[in-house]
């Protein structure tokens, strides 16, 4: 008589049965074959979990043919050279020379519509004596619990430079969440004019609401911040990653820079749900805390502002005026 464990086994390793085939048909096999692989994985391992007579036989074979989709998703190789989308073409990099750094690549889209735009770029120079405010951006585009999360590094609270981590995509290459687990785009971080990056999703996007926040902290915490953004730029300029939907993505990436806001944060499950990280920030003081937090957030909603200031020179000071906790006056002192 057959030994129950092994099909008992097959429960436990379902997940592995799914991952298995999801990066073979995700994988850049040309087709048919991704569809051929997934297909045939998943049916030979039902068959190993159906017809070997122990827990063990079942899962020494099993243990064999995993490692093939698992062989074949490691040895795949992050590019820079591919045919991108033209407005993620071009990457970012910067030159820190003291207390004076340039970005090269600076991101500013003239946009007729989403996906109708002119690509432009400049090169600027900032002091980071200068540097005197981080704001946060959560771009809700309808799920709530899951956002786009962005920093905007503020310089004298009159230029602005924002800094959104992405999936790179390809030439006619739409994101998806699902593909995001397996390898099908490199990671890139769009250094942008928030006349390109955040009016982008306020006035052309439809259904997206992005709320501006004012991070609380001192100088040397937002020159330490920044300059380790800088520093994987650079890094990702001549070393290219893998983008993954939850292990390198907008917010977990962005947690790892500012990782001295988190240096006292245990635990917590709003790391994962990033849709209510502005919450989880608020009770931690990182935010503005002279109001209630459900009047803090409604108030800073900009999408109406956005809208209003549009192709404005001075975009970024109009969607920042009345604001909780912005101080739009330069600093008198900025050594």
């Amino acid at each position: 008589m057959h030994d129950r464990h092994p099909f008992i086994t097959l429960i436990f390793a379902l997940p592995l049965v799914a991952w298995g085939s999801a990066s073979l048909y995700y994988s850049p096999l040309p087709a048919p074959w991704p569809t051929v692989a997934a297909a045939g994985f998943a049916q030979a391992s039902l068959a190993i979990f159906l017809l070997a007579r122990t827990w063990k036989k079942a899962a020494i074979l099993f243990a064999a043919l995993f490692s093939v989709p698992l062989v074949f998703f490691l040895l795949q190789k992050p590019s820079n050279d591919r045919k991108w989308q033209p407005d993620l073409a071009l990457l970012p990099s910067a030159t820190i020379e003291g207390d004076k750094v340039t970005i090269h690549n600076i991101r500013n889209c003239d946009y007729h519509a989403e996906t109708d735009f002119t690509v432009h770029h400049y090169d600027k120079t900032f002091d980071l004596n200068a540097l005197t405010s981080i704001d946060l951006y959560l771009v809700d585009w309808g799920l709530g619990s899951v956002v786009h999360t962005m920093l905007s590094f503020g310089f004298n609270n009159q230029d602005y430079v924002a800094i959104s981590i992405e999936a790179r995509k390809e030439l006619g290459e739409g994101y998806s969440t699902l593909r995001g687990f397996f390898r099908q785009y490199e990671l890139t971080y769009v250094v942008a004019d928030e006349r390109d990056v955040v009016r982008l999703r306020t006035n052309y996007r439809q259904g997206e609401t992005a709320y501006l926040y004012r991070i609380q902290g001192d100088k040397h915490l937002f020159r330490e911040v920044f300059l380790d953004y800088l520093r994987a730029i650079n890094q990702l300029h001549d070393r290219p990653e893998w983008y993954n939907a939850l292990l390198t993505n907008c917010t977990s990436v962005l947690r790892g820079h500012t990782r001295p806001y988190f240096r006292k944060v245990s635990w917590d499950w709003r790391l994962l749900a990033n849709g209510y990280a502005d919450e989880m920030a608020y009770e931690k003081g990182t935010l503005d805390t002279s109001l209630p937090f459900a009047e803090l957030k409604q108030r800073s909603i900009i999408n109406p502002k956005a809208k209003a200031a549009d192709q404005n020179p001075n975009f970024s000071l109009r969607i920042r005026e009345g604001l909780p906790g912005m101080n739009l006056l330069p600093p008198t002192n900025t050594q």
